[in-house]
């Protein structure tokens, strides 16, 4: 289900899944744990969906932008950050994926 705003993704956005994705699946040795790759891009496009499609205003903020700000998606013991921006006519865009353990978005 999703909410009022429309949520869409830069192409650096994309390339960030993806490039998630690879990393999790090149650590990969067991069957559950290629699995939990594709669970953990199928939970934040979930999280994302859900989220800010309804309330993107309620995340924290990033720096002093009132439109630029973080959603924050935990998994398996740590997670994923998105960050995202706040345009008019009611949508988000999605600008950067970066793991937690990363030091800052790619």
């Amino acid at each position: 289900m999703t909410g009022s705003f429309k949520v869409r993704y830069t192409d650096d956005a994309r390339h960030d899944l993806l490039r998630l994705f690879d990393f999790l699946l090149e650590r990969a040795r067991t069957a559950e744990a290629f699995d939990d790759a594709q669970r953990a891009i199928d939970t934040i496009r979930s999280e994302v969906e859900n989220h800010l499609s309804r309330a993107p205003f309620i995340f924290r903020k990033v720096g002093q932008s009132p439109i630029l700000r973080e959603l924050i998606i935990p998994f398996h013991g740590a997670g994923y950050v998105v960050m995202y921006e706040i345009e008019a006519e009611a949508q988000i865009t999605i600008v950067a994926v970066r793991h937690q353990l990363e030091d800052d978005y790619h």
